[in-house]
């Protein structure tokens, strides 16, 4: 069907990336991975730019602060805690482009590359501080920052197991039909413990160890945190979520 110029019009819904692939928030295909494009460029596409800009940031926040002191075992707690968030916000970038099946299978194994990477990261973490705590007979999970870490820890673990078990062994669900019905908890779920984990970061700010000896502020902690999630909001796809 022409249009008033005498061009053909396009349906949307045929064209690369758009239509139903069209993310939560911004233009349709802003966010959509093109065919030829490799999984790489998804990590920069659209509004991963600014995504990849706060969560680098974030972690040179802590890195910086960390190595700018004299290290000491604790200071594996935050540098594996960070470099942790840092490769689950790579898997989350890196998966959420895709929409044929030839791309969410192979963003898949990416994703669950970072993901896992990631989470024994975090995991390495929990155990330094909790040797740490043990070592000098400190008190577990008393502040708000361990309160949180803790139920953060429990969720990514929990997340990583479903989603670990959903796509290679479908079978735990009754079959690939059942397992892919929960698909949309998954991912909902994803986002909300990933903005719980920034919130943790948040309080480890408040933490004495912090206060008295590396002084990473509030305010730049939150402010990468925010710069982080507009970078990946946008990029929520709706249907993916089955609204």
């Amino acid at each position: 069907m022409a249009s008033a110029t005498g061009v053909p019009d396009q349906n949307p819904q045929t064209l690369p990336g758009m239509g139903e692939q069209e993310p939560l928030l911004g233009r349709a295909g802003d966010a959509s991975q093109q065919e030829g494009k490799g999984l790489q460029y998804n990590l920069i596409l659209g509004t991963a730019v600014i995504a990849q800009a706060g969560i680098w940031i974030l972690t040179a926040i802590v890195w910086g602060a960390v190595f700018s002191h004299k290290l000491m075992l604790f200071s594996a707690h935050p540098l594996l805690n960070s470099a942790g968030i840092l490769l689950i916000a790579q898997g989350a970038l890196v998966l959420q482009p895709t929409h044929t099946a030839t791309q969410k299978r192979q963003g898949t194994y990416v994703h669950a590359t970072f993901n896992n990477i990631g989470v024994l990261a975090l995991i390495a973490g929990l155990v330094v501080i909790e040797y740490n705590k043990f070592a000098h007979n400190g008190v577990h999970f008393e502040s708000p920052h361990a309160i949180l870490g803790l139920i953060t820890y429990i969720l990514i673990i929990i997340q990583a197991l479903v989603g670990i078990t959903q796509f290679f062994t479908p079978s735990l669900y009754g079959g690939v039909d059942n397992a892919k019905s929960i698909y949309k908890y998954h991912r909902v779920s994803g986002y909300v413990i990933f903005t719980l984990a920034l919130a943790t970061i948040c309080a480890a700010t408040q933490t004495d160890f912090n206060k008295n000896m590396l002084h990473i502020q509030l305010w730049a902690v939150i402010v990468a945190s925010v710069i982080t999630l507009v970078g990946i909001v946008p990029r929520i796809k709706k249907q993916k979520l089955g609204l």
